[in-house]
Parts: structure tokens; C-alpha cells; sequence
């Protein structure tokens, strides 16, 4: 048998796929994290928000955690892989 001294070539490896559970989990969680922003604009709407800072200021962080909540969605939705 002849032996050219040639190494087979290591397989090339396959693309990143994406774990349905833990995308699902993701998406759960940003719809979580979406909750508090809701109940802040029910809150603006109701005009409780109007009357002093510190309420403004909770609404504000209550935004920011739905802001969270809405990249965390997209996030899991245009990850790579297939």
C-alpha cells in the first residue's frame, strides 16, 4: 500500500444550530420583562404619573426594564443559526 503522507482533511464543522428551548426561554422572559412597561403606561394614563418626580422617575425605570424586555425578544429572534 502506498502512502502519499497526505492527512485527511479535518471535517469541517457544521453551523451553530439554535436550541428551540432556550429561544423559547428568551422569549418568555422578554415578554416578562415587557409587564412593568405596560403597567407604567396604564399608569401615565390614568395620570397618576402626573402629580410627583418620584413617580415619573418609577415609570422611567419601568420603561427602561420593557426597553430590556423588547431587545431581549429580538434578540432571541435574530440570533444565527438554523
Amino acid at each position: 500500500m502506498s502512502d502519499t503522507g497526505a492527512s485527511p482533511s479535518p471535517p469541517s464543522p457544521s453551523p451553530q444550530q439554535r436550541n428551540g428551548c432556550v429561544t423559547a426561554l428568551m422569549i418568555v422572559a422578554g415578554v416578562i420583562l415587557l409587564l412593568p412597561g405596560l403597567c407604567a403606561l396604564l399608569f401615565v394614563f390614568a395620570g397618576i404619573a402626573k402629580t410627583a418626580s418620584d413617580d415619573l422617575q418609577f415609570v422611567a425605570a419601568c420603561l427602561l426594564v420593557a426597553c430590556f424586555g423588547v431587545a431581549l425578544i429580538w434578540w432571541a429572534i435574530r440570533r444565527p443559526g438554523s
